[in-house]
């Protein structure tokens, strides 16, 4: 399959400013993996020089690049352009309305709208109620109770507990678990007793959920996720936490239990928040913080325990020169020692 070079350019609204519009185009891919033939991208002047070892035909960049040693298309957007490149070449696969497939296990009280789709082998409890457009990929489980809104696609062998509640356009993806018991636990007569686990998760609208993640339900009420927030793959969020609006949150991040966030808030991946502590809007913590205390907003922290991002820094900066300093340190003591034995009485003596 080729495309010339002229059509990409008219499909993603850009300039052509060098090379023949009937150019052939067999393929796009980045600038690290493209071969001969293909169209690439380049993100930043930065990077333009790295076009002269390129075996591309041609490259999409940022308005005002002026001439290459390719041919090149300008854009406003560069991964926009890109991304419709991408799709001329390679269209997304997409998944028929399939309606109600009679190999799904459907519970008589559920209540589907009429444009609900529900693929084989997904299993969905009683009392369940899925709106108008939700999608039920193969193996799903909705145990009974749970709340769908509309435009919400949950992917295949997702696990919802029962009573849990999805806001509208949600996308839950393959092997997420929400509504799991909460991991609390109280000594009673020389054993564990695991406490109430009456709650329930409710995520609001355009909310994701990636591959893995888990979200435990609440004790006695809910573990929220707020409007517009989006949950990396692998994250554990544990019971009775409240999130606000529009977090990211990034693969492998732990929160523990009661633990509250504005909005806006931003965690790296890999850090660990204890419970009980609350996050301030627009905060940022960085990669693999362990959190302790409340976060106030605005603030970014890093390290372990999180502090202030200014402050690690200056710990880093002397950390590394510690070598250095340990040196100067010994010749400093020498020094010290040397001066000691010159005016001690001994030396007076001699």
């Amino acid at each position: 399959m080729s495309i010339a070079l002229g059509e990409l350019a008219a499909a993603v609204g850009g300039r052509l400013v060098s090379g023949d519009p009937a150019l052939p185009i067999v393929g796009a891919a980045t600038l690290e993996t493209v071969t001969a033939g293909g169209i690439t991208l380049v993100d930043s002047p930065d990077k333009l020089p790295m076009l002269d070892r390129s075996p591309a035909a041609a490259v999409i960049v940022p308005s005002d690049s002026g001439k290459l040693s390719l041919p090149s298309i300008e854009v406003a957007d560069v991964h926009a352009a890109f991304a419709t490149v991408i799709q001329r070449f390679r269209p997304p696969r997409t998944i028929p309305w399939c309606g109600i497939s009679s190999q799904a296990v459907i519970d008589s009280s559920a209540r589907l709208a009429a444009d609900v789709a529900v693929h084989p082998l997904a299993s969905i409890g009683p009392d369940c109620e899925l709106a108008a457009g939700v999608t039920i990929h193969a193996g799903v489980c909705l145990m009974a109770g749970c709340r769908i809104g509309a435009g919400t696609t949950i992917f295949p062998n997702a696990v919802l507990y029962e009573n849990t509640v999805v806001g509208e356009r949600c996308i839950i993806h393959a092997g997420a678990v929400l509504g799991a018991y909460g991991f609390g636990y109280k000594v009673s007569e020389g054993r564990y007793a695991l406490s109430a686990q009456l709650g329930w998760v409710e995520l609001g609208d355009e909310v994701e959920v990636g591959a893995g993640t888990t979200i435990d339900r609440g004790t006695y009420g809910g573990t929220t996720i707020g409007h517009g927030t989006k949950l990396d793959n692998l994250v554990m969020i544990a019971h009775n936490c409240r999130l606000g609006r529009h977090n990211m949150i990034c693969s492998q991040v732990g929160v523990a239990g009661s633990t509250s966030t504005g909005d806006w808030v931003v965690m790296a991946g890999q850090v660990g928040v204890r419970d009980h502590v609350h996050i301030g809007d627009r905060a940022v913590l960085g990669a693999r913080s362990g959190v302790s205390n409340d976060v106030e907003p605005g603030k970014t922290v890093l390290g372990e325990p999180a502090i202030d991002l200014r402050d690690r820094k200056l710990q880093l900066a002397t950390i590394s020169k510690l070598p250095e300093m340990r040196k100067d340190l010994k010749y400093l003591a020498g020094r010290v020692e040397a001066l000691e034995r010159a005016s001690s009485p001994a030396a007076d003596a001699a």
